[in-house]
């Protein structure tokens, strides 16, 4: 996965550096890797999340506070719609499983002596 350094983030972001990392500050799940000697290093996903920020912020008129909010809203519904995938996904093998059981018995039972 790419990693790219707090100048190259300022070109993929529009930001400079200095705003980047007050948003670290301020928006919680902003948070690049940092070396031994403290240097950032922004993932894809971050890279992808502050300009999310940048586009409440910006064109959407949203306080900086607000727009983590938003995406903390977006980020937990994105989550629980992909639980309640999984889980119609596991409920489904479920009763598939169940349906071979069951035929399974009843095979059984008419085949006993």
């Amino acid at each position: 996965m790419p990693e790219f350094s707090i100048g190259e983030a300022e070109r993929l972001t529009g930001l400079k550096a200095h705003v980047l990392r007050y948003w670290e500050e301020v928006v919680p799940f902003i948070r690049p890797r940092k070396d031994d000697q403290g240097r950032r290093y922004y993932r894809t996903r971050d890279i992808e999340l502050i300009r999310r920020v940048k586009h409440l912020v910006q064109v959407k008129k949203y306080t900086l506070e607000g727009a983590g909010e938003r995406l903390i809203a977006e980020l937990t519904d994105v989550k629980a719609q992909s639980a309640r995938q999984e889980l119609n996904e596991i409920r489904a093998e479920l009763m598939r499983l169940y349906t071979i059981v069951r035929k399974e018995r009843s095979q059984g039972e008419t085949h006993t002596p």
